[in-house]
């Protein structure tokens, strides 16, 4: 396992971290909490020393603060998140800071996490929802700061709104932020533009999301894919969405004259070849995804060629509108 520094404050983290939202019960159907437990220890067994939960993950939480802490004595970094009070994915223009991250919030978010995990901190605290409108505003920076000083968190970051890189453009600068965490990938190579340069300008760590397109990047979306009931994907690849999919994966195939099966790998590898990446988050639900991405750990990046190749399939698209 490879590892890379989580901006200039944070710790040397691995860089295939593990995304948690998909394990035990939850949006994703089909998880277990078994062999989510399992696939945990495999992780850390194998090197992976970051996970990435949420207070809006169903058990994940929970199940991460057991597994971390049958592992006491092992240095695993954990981040989570607070929800925005107003429950709004993404975050719309126009709301006062304290429709969404109120100071009182804050704290009260945190706590339930710390007694739900067992955890007595969290490596890294982040806004689940992010505006630039709200840099110098409200009372959620005083929040954070006494959260730092009282040792319930080390690190504050946000998760950037969905397809919305530049909007953390003027938090990244302002220097109150360590990390942010973005969607990044081989269709959506936005985040490369203008936030990467700018975080590594003033030392904020990056934490890639989505890397694999919630699974568009791995082949195994077609045409014919469905989903069950309650399954985010379903609204995720709804409509014409896993036909386009499938054509623009077979073009990447073609244009880089690999196999079809190597598209996750290529996807990333991709991601790892960006200086700016501290870590990148798959969802891992099972031992074989975590034992298959993990293993890319190797120090290998793409080729200039690849890379330009690769910069011909951007999508700009929107999949949660």
């Amino acid at each position: 396992m490879q590892y890379r520094k989580l901006g200039r404050n944070g710790p040397d983290v691995s860089e295939i971290g593990y995304g948690a939202w998909g394990i035990g019960e939850s949006a994703w159907i089909g998880a277990t909490e078994d062999e989510s437990v399992r696939a945990l220890h495999r992780a850390v067994d194998l090197g992976v020393n970051f996970i990435d939960t949420a207070r809006g993950y169903g058990e994940s939480e929970r199940i991460v603060g057991n597994v971390v802490r049958e592992r006491a004595g092992e240095q695993i970094y954990v981040a989570t998140k607070v929800p925005p009070r107003n429950m709004r994915w993404p975050a719309p223009d126009g709301l006062d800071p304290a429709e969404t991250f109120p100071g009182q919030h804050i704290r009260e978010s945190l706590e339930t996490s710390l007694r739900v995990s067992g955890l007595d901190h969290f490596d890294v605290l982040q806004f689940h929802v992010w505006s630039d409108e709200w840099v110098g505003r409200g009372d959620w920076l005083d929040a954070v700061e006494r959260l730092k000083r009282d040792g319930k968190i080390r690190l504050f970051g946000v998760s950037i709104n969905d397809h919305q890189p530049d909007n953390a453009l003027a938090l990244v600068r302002s220097g109150v932020v360590d990390t942010v965490q973005v969607i990044y990938n081989i269709f959506d190579q936005a985040p490369a533009d203008d936030l990467f340069p700018a975080c590594q300008e003033h030392g904020v760590g990056v934490i890639v999301r989505v890397a694999l397109d919630e699974g568009g990047l791995t082949g195994n979306i077609t045409k014919d894919s469905t989903f069950p009931e309650g399954d985010f994907r379903r609204r995720y690849f709804r409509e014409d969405r896993p036909a386009q999919v499938e054509q623009r994966v077979a073009a990447i195939v073609a244009d880089l004259g690999i196999e079809a099966h190597d598209i996750a790998e290529t996807a990333l590898r991709f991601v790892l070849s960006a200086p700016a990446v501290s870590t990148v988050i798959p969802g891992m639900r099972s031992v074989r995804n975590v034992e298959r991405n993990t293993a890319l750990s190797d120090g290998r990046g793409l080729g200039a060629d690849q890379l330009a190749v690769l910069a011909k399939h951007r999508w700009q698209r929107n999949f949660y509108s």
